[in-house]
């Protein structure tokens, strides 16, 4: 996209919200379809600052959630199983399931793939892989439930809509929730499911606000700063 297009779109997008208001999530479903329309399907995706103290390693924010209608792409997942499991996985639609052929694999540099699931006999080996699927948030943990026994299961809640969602280092939570062709309601139940399992993830060390904002955008879209009242009432209620 030539620079010119850029500019034309952001001059376009500029008077879609108001500089530092607050829009009600509803509402800021409706901004982002408001946007001149591209030739894709654009990503729509929530971001939220969390009130963490960042030195604090028992903190640090790592959870999942079930988006009732999914996040509108078709993910790949592997299964490192090489036991009875990886029969009933392959059977359950796994993309690749494989042991020791399918660490060496990964090695080597192959990363086509969106979810990796193991059973726990295999995280001994799965682990020498920590240093390739790390820093891309790919490598399975049992907090996201991606070390299990049932590996069919897992796949199959994953392919259903369950997702994990991490803090990075800045103390903020970027998640992808939809696609913009979704329909406002499927929008408005995915993000809200998300910021409720945020508001459950809040760590028992934390003070203070826990959610101090957050934005949804789209990829060519404006970034709609939501209005969090309601989330904060529901973190108020929980303490």
């Amino acid at each position: 996209m030539s620079p010119a297009v850029i500019s034309k779109r952001k001059k376009a997008l500029a008077p879609l919200t108001e500089k530092g208001k607050s829009y009600w999530l509803k509402d800021a479903v409706k901004i982002l379809k408001s946007a001149p329309p591209t030739k894709f399907d654009q990503s729509v995706e929530l971001q939220v600052k969390l009130g963490v103290d960042l030195s604090a390693s028992d903190q640090a924010v790592r959870g999942t959630a079930v988006l009732p209608h999914g996040q509108g792409k078709v993910l790949r997942v592997i299964v490192f199983s090489k036991d009875d499991t990886a029969k009933l996985a392959k059977e359950a639609g796994a993309d690749f399931v494989g042991g020791d052929d399918l660490i060496e694999k990964v090695q080597g540099g192959w990363m086509d793939f969106d979810v990796a699931i193991s059973t726990p006999s295999m995280m001994k080996e799965v682990g020498k892989l920590g240093k390739v699927l790390g820093p891309r948030g790919l490598m399975p943990s049992p907090k996201a439930g991606t070390v299990t026994d049932n590996p069919a299961k897992a796949l199959k809640e994953v392919k259903g809509g369950r997702i994990e969602f991490k803090m990075d280092k800045f103390g903020n939570v970027n998640t992808l929730v939809g696609k913009l062709s979704f329909g406002d309601e499927k929008l408005v139940e995915n993000v809200t499911t998300l910021l409720e399992a945020l508001v459950k993830a809040k760590p028992r060390s934390a003070k203070g606000v826990f959610i101090k904002g957050a934005h949804l955008s789209s990829t060519m879209g404006p970034g709609v700063k939501l209005d969090i009242a309601k989330f904060i009432k529901i973190e108020e209620s929980a303490e």
